[in-house]
């Protein structure tokens, strides 16, 4: 599980990068311009995905625990 967890934190900082440049981009623009919508709508999927990963993240979380109270179970029982 430490891999998916690894590959998660990684793609979460790399959208978190990719929405910080867009914000930035979108400083740089006219707000009644096409590209100025454009990067309003990749801001918010990028928090869309965002969100996706942490809930990932934090089924992985608990996956990890469900799993260990799994074997300290079956630990007590053998």
């Amino acid at each position: 599980m430490k891999a998916n967890s690894d590959l998660v934190d990684k793609a979460i900082e790399r959208v978190l990068e990719l929405s910080a440049d867009a914000h930035i981009q979108r400083r740089r623009v006219a707000k009644d311009s096409p590209e100025f919508d454009n990067l309003t709508g990749a801001i918010s999927a990028y928090g869309k995905v965002i969100a996706l990963l942490i809930a990932l993240q934090r089924q992985d979380e608990f996956d990890a625990i469900v799993e260990y109270e799994f074997s300290e179970c079956v630990a007590v029982v053998s």
